[in-house]
């Protein structure tokens, strides 16, 4: 019962928060900016306490829990970012989002068990999940950036909406910061991986492996190409939308293909 109670306030927590995020963007009326970042953090608190209640303090890596659970450190992330630079306007996509794979993974999915791993695999999956999460906000920064640029462009200056970003310079400028610790949580995946993991190769491995290398070649390109070259604008967002997609693919993908559609446990 608690459980579901715990699930329940987080669900309202984040639509409340997205909400009032949103506000200044649908209307002309403004709030206090912590107020739905306060509510975002109930609703994050809310949510790591229903993980712990509902999996047991273990770490479910079955997909719908694996989901919920990076969506938690997603929303936290973005939290932690506003506390760096104001971008409430992240929680518009963020918590929604949140919600809804919270609710799945509280009300519709399978009951499941959490994995058994040793503290060397747990670390690996901690640093792993915590990479995609950072990640996951520097492309959600990069959605925003294209929105930004593109109301510029064509000088709509006037939107509601733009209030709840900082200026384009600084929306970028935090994006590239984000890409650069998730680069160095994505390489850390990969050495602890080769560290822990006894066969990085086996067949159920191979895969992830090959594609998180991918990501991790897409985002050191794109870290790189910063440096030397100064790339920015649509170039970058491509690119690290680009990298996301695969990452994404290594994360999720297989999990998806076995749990879901050849319902084989992992």
């Amino acid at each position: 019962m608690l459980i579901s109670v715990l699930a329940a306030l987080a669900v309202i927590a984040y639509l409340a928060a997205a909400l009032l995020v949103a506000l200044p963007a649908l209307s002309a009326k403004t709030l206090p900016r912590s107020l739905g970042l306060v509510v975002a953090g109930i609703g994050v608190i809310a949510h790591a306490a229903y993980l712990l209640g509902a999996h047991r303090g273990g770490l479910d890596l079955h997909f719908f829990a694996a989901l919920s659970f990076v969506s938690a450190l997603i929303a936290a992330t973005t939290l932690v970012v506003n506390l760096v630079r104001p971008v409430a306007a992240l929680g518009v996509i963020v918590f929604p989002l949140a919600a809804c794979l919270l609710f799945i993974d509280a009300w519709i999915a399978p009951p499941t068990q959490p994995n058994a791993m040793g503290w060397q695999i747990k670390l690996h999956v901690i640093v792993a999940l915590l990479g995609y999460a950072v990640l996951s906000v520097s492309a959600v920064l990069a959605l925003l950036l294209l929105a930004q640029e593109r109301a510029l462009r064509n000088r709509n200056v006037a939107s509601h909406w733009l209030r709840v970003l900082p200026p384009l310079t600084l929306t970028e400028a935090l994006m590239f910061r984000l890409v650069g610790a998730g680069f160095v949580l994505l390489t850390g995946t990969l050495l602890s991986g080769v560290l822990f993991v006894e066969n990085l190769f086996a067949q159920h491995l191979v895969h992830k492996t090959f594609l998180s290398i991918v990501a991790w070649v897409v985002f050191g390109t794109l870290l790189l190409g910063r440096w030397r070259f100064g790339w920015r604008g649509r170039r970058a967002v491509r690119l690290l939308l680009s990298g996301m997609g695969v990452l994404l693919l290594a994360f999720f993908g297989s999990k998806f293909v076995l749990e879901l559609l050849l319902a084989r446990t992992p």
